[in-house]
């Protein structure tokens, strides 16, 4: 079976369509604003002075991590020929629990990427001790390096004296070279949904972190069909249906013109066709690839999350369904109440606020949730406000096949009534 080659595939070059892929600059579309501002700020690398730090935001999907994986696979080919060393230390926080993980990750990521051993355990020594592996590593192998901290906002930690572990790390890399740790000349990119996180960051982090802001829109459907257009020689020629393109744009532009879901959806219909032995790749193929998507990212997310983590997620998604109020956005308060209330029911173990709201983010790095920071006027203090991009009633659906859940499904009526109680008290309280 392995030796035979089967059918011809109606992909000739299916890296284009990984998400992942760095493209050249010419495939890029949509955004030659952020472009030119990303090689503004890092144009003095080339020319022997330190870049500014940069702040590029703007919602999941929109060309933040593509644009600046671009503009320094550049930086590094430029430096080679003129004999220096240009390093890219590109991590992503969203699984990331603690400001000590982060740094270790780090170090690991410096480490592969010059062949050489991390220098230091995972466990047993302190942060400190990490941060100087870190920086002897960067010293003795780049003359410049930029940090690229993708979904920063999500590196909370424990916050110990209300100060979020973003924060602290933003402190110590954007400062590293002032105080000489390291020797060469160092930036810092942080990446997010939610530029709002700066709010929280300490004023000595702010100062020394000032990054210099880059905004990424949403892309609409004429720009999603560009993108795909773009990336069309994926295929082989006569591979697509005329009509594959604008549709699999249409589904993306419903997903809040989300680049990365219609490269995935691009991919996912070559691969049905694929799978089929089909030499030609239809709306059928479109469509049905976007139903298992949509079951498959729902499904493989619930039966991995844990019992506190689905209980969080269903009460959350109660809140949404239950709610007698127009739109079905959840304020982070009431969720909370909710998800009380059913591990009281439960009797579960009962997480933080804190704890429940960093759960109900997470889910937003899938695309299941969107998320927002919302203030309740003068004195009234800050909470997330989350909103489901599917069906929150499929979600709780899906979450009941966890058994511990069953009883709280049967009593809907009780928890509909709870659900706008919580919301009454919120709003007009």
């Amino acid at each position: 079976m392995l030796d035979d080659e089967g059918e011809a595939s109606v992909f000739v070059n299916r890296d284009l369509v990984e998400p992942d892929t760095i493209i050249d600059e010419e495939r890029i579309v949509g955004r030659d604003d952020q472009l030119e501002s990303v090689v503004s700020f890092l144009k003095p690398t080339l020319q022997g002075n330190r870049p500014p730090n940069m702040l590029l935001y703007g919602p999941a999907g929109t060309g933040k991590s593509l644009i600046i994986g671009a503009v320094t696979q550049q930086i590094i080919e430029l430096c080679q020929s003129k004999g220096e060393r240009f390093g890219v230390v590109d991590i992503n926080c969203q699984p990331i629990n603690t400001l000590d993980q982060a740094v270790y990750e780090l170090v690991q990521t410096v480490a592969q990427d010059v062949g050489t051993e991390v220098g230091v355990p995972e466990t047993g020594v302190s942060t400190k001790r990490k941060y100087r592996r870190l920086y002897e590593l960067i010293n003795e192998h780049y003359d410049s390096v930029i940090f690229i901290l993708d979904e920063i906002d999500l590196l909370v930690g424990r916050r110990e004296n209300d100060e979020p572990a973003y924060s602290k790390l933003l402190y110590q890399l954007s400062r590293a070279s002032n105080t000489n740790e390291i020797e060469g000349r160092v930036s810092v990119a942080a990446l997010t949904n939610d530029p709002k996180f700066m709010e929280d960051i300490d004023g000595r982090a702010e100062s020394s972190f000032n990054p210099r802001d880059v905004y990424f829109p949403d892309y609409d459907a004429t720009q999603l069909r560009e993108i795909l257009e773009n990336r069309r020689d994926a295929f082989r020629q006569d591979a697509l249906e005329d009509d594959v393109i604008p549709l699999v744009a249409a589904f993306a532009a419903q997903s809040h013109g989300d680049a990365r879901k219609a490269i995935d959806l691009f991919r996912g219909a070559g691969d049905l066709a694929d799978e089929r032995g089909d030499e030609v790749v239809t709306e059928d193929h479109v469509r049905e690839s976007q139903e298992e998507i949509d079951k498959d990212r729902s499904l493989k997310l619930v039966e991995g999350l844990t019992t506190q983590k689905k209980i969080s997620l269903y009460a959350t998604a109660a809140v949404a369904h239950h709610s007698n109020r127009t739109g079905s956005s959840v304020p982070s308060p009431v969720g909370f109440k909710v998800y009380q209330w059913v591990t009281n029911e439960l009797d579960a173990d009962q997480m933080t606020r804190e704890t429940y709201v960093k759960y109900v983010k997470e889910l937003s790095t899938y695309g299941l949730i969107s998320t927002s920071r919302k203030s309740r006027g003068r004195g009234g203090g800050m909470y997330m406000e989350f909103t489901f991009t599917g069906d929150p009633e499929a979600m709780m659906t899906r979450i009941v096949d966890d058994t511990r859940l069953e009883g709280i499904a049967q009593q809907e009526e009780l928890l509909s009534s709870v659900v706008n109680a919580q919301l009454k008290e919120f709003h007009e309280g």
